[in-house]
């Protein structure tokens, strides 16, 4: 049997980051949902359930397509712990305005991270590159709702 296209060390290095990102958001998600109090609550306790789902989409489809390019994907939770990009989160209770700040930033920065290795995955497979810009076009649209759903303007 042929391998087929097989991703160079860049291209896995990036989707990497992607999905050590992907894994530490959705962890990040359920943490806010379940420890999030305060006016709001409901509906900021609904919205951070899609962002859990769309993180565990991304990081499956993401690990998938690193299998089909014969690269190698690192879930483990040491890993995702050691390399994410993402902002700690408290672990206690937080109100529904700390809870929107954290989310925002975790997804910001999630999104952050697709954008700037985009470029060197788009370069080498374009097809790896739609999946980042379909997850930074859910994503982005998450962080407007969360951060609309506090804001004062």
């Amino acid at each position: 049997m042929t391998k087929g296209f097989t991703g160079s060390s860049v291209l896995s290095e990036s989707l990497q980051k992607v999905l050590t990102d992907v894994t530490a958001l959705s962890l990040v998600g359920k943490q806010l949902h379940w420890n999030v109090v305060g006016v709001g609550f409901r509906g900021l306790h609904l919205y951070l359930d899609e962002v859990v789902a769309i993180a565990r989409a991304a990081s499956d489809e993401v690990a998938e397509r690193m299998r089909a390019i014969n690269l190698v994907p690192d879930g483990r939770p040491q890993s995702v712990g050691e390399l994410t990009s993402l902002p700690a989160v408290k672990e206690t209770i937080v109100s529904t305005e700390e809870a929107v700040v954290a989310a925002v930033a975790a997804i910001n920065a999630t999104v952050g991270t697709m954008r700037q290795v985009h470029e060197k995955v788009d370069a080498e497979d374009p097809a790896s590159a739609d999946i980042l810009l379909d997850y930074v076009r859910q994503l982005e649209q998450q962080a407007w709702f969360i951060g609309s759903s506090v804001d004062k303007a």
